[in-house]
């Protein structure tokens, strides 16, 4: 799991807006350290709550065959990085409908919770601080539940029309719509608030509308993409027999050979034979410092094999291309077993869809 510094602005919002206002207005007269403990306390709940959303994500998924980069935290909320996509309805409709049901469910448990102690105990504060909870999960679940791309209920859409029409192309276009045009509604809705005065709450929505716009409009792009690439082998995408850097160079060799400058900017790193131990960068192995890169292998500061997509010549295209955005390489080694037998990067996935965008044959087929 990773956060984002713009999680640190939700939690300075919550605090000032629950401690500055909704608390102070709730329970007057208390001091005010008791208001600051209280938002702080609640803050931390709701991004606790965020991350319980993402977490049943990623289980589902995992669960269902799809595997998880990881999960991000940032301003608009939480986002479970899936490396792939589900491969029938039946598993989009899972994966989907666990993240509001979960938020539903604390919302049920907050607002339990704060019923229990309003009705046997004098806690004002901590009350006011379970019933914000309560609501904002069960806010956070409505709309995650609206049926528009890129949120929950926007993959639940997919996952019907996917299943009525048996193409998950033609549902991602139906999701992607939808989420443009909440997109846009949010936008004039926020336009309109700031007109009439309410200038935060309108520059909140029109971000939060063009999120979802930018969002909706990516998952369309990577849909059309992984059809462009149905059927095409990473064979067909991947440089053979790229140059290799042995596992014995030092960083000084490596960057004094000439067969590694000038064309690329990383290096398959292989063992005596053939069998691949990593990926070098250029500006890894420029971070060395002068007087430690005649002591110092590529090996200590390649990415490992392990930290890299690491397809069969065989495998679909399509697959490969999330796995490839999200590594931050942007690079996959081919391999047969453990030998090293080419190398696919980001470029020669453009080079790929280029080459099919002025396919005639492509082009008939999604007329």
């Amino acid at each position: 799991m990773r956060a984002t510094f713009s999680v640190l602005v939700i939690f300075v919002l919550i605090m000032v807006g629950l401690a500055g206002s909704v608390f102070r207005q709730a329970h007057p007269d208390r001091p005010s350290w008791q208001y600051w403990l209280a938002s702080g306390v609640t803050a931390v709940l709701f991004l606790l709550s965020l991350l319980a959303h993402e977490v049943s994500h990623a289980l589902v998924a995992r669960r269902n065959g799809v595997s998880v980069e990881g999960i991000t935290l940032w301003l608009l909320g939480g986002l479970a990085r899936l490396r792939s996509e589900a491969a029938t309805p039946g598993a989009e409709l899972r994966i989907a409908g666990v993240g509001p049901l979960v938020s539903l469910l604390l919302g049920g448990l907050f607002a339990l919770a704060a019923g229990l102690l309003a009705a046997y105990f004098e806690a004002g504060l901590v009350v006011a601080a379970l019933a914000w909870l309560a609501g904002i999960n069960i806010l956070l679940a409505v709309f995650n539940a609206l049926p528009a791309a890129p949120l929950d209920g926007g993959r639940l859409l997919r996952a019907a029309v996917w299943w009525k029409t048996g193409s998950p192309l033609r549902a991602t276009a139906v999701a992607t719509a939808a989420g443009r045009f909440l997109g846009w509604a949010l936008v004039a809705v926020g336009v309109y608030l700031v007109l009439v005065g309410a200038v935060f709450s309108g520059i909140w929505l029109v971000v939060i509308g063009w999120f979802v716009i930018a969002m909706a409009t990516a998952e369309g792009g990577q849909a059309k993409l992984r059809d462009m690439l149905g059927g095409i082998p990473v064979s067909d995408a991947m440089t053979p027999a790229p140059v290799t850097v042995p596992a014995v160079t030092t960083i000084g060799e490596f960057l004094a050979d000439p067969r590694y400058r000038y064309r690329h900017s990383a290096f398959p790193v292989v063992d005596g034979d053939n069998t691949a131990a990593g990926l070098v960068t250029l500006k890894g192995a420029d971070g060395v410092a002068e007087t430690e890169r005649s002591s110092t292998r590529v090996t200590d500061v390649m990415v490992p094999v392990g930290d890299l997509p690491t397809p069969r010549p065989d495998d679909p295209l399509a697959r490969l291309v999330p796995e490839l955005q999200a590594n931050r390489v942007h690079r996959a080694l081919v391999l047969e077993g453990d030998r090293l037998v080419g190398i696919v990067t980001s470029s020669d996935i453009s080079r790929a869809m280029s080459w099919l965008s002025s396919s005639s044959a492509w082009r008939r087929r999604t007329l």
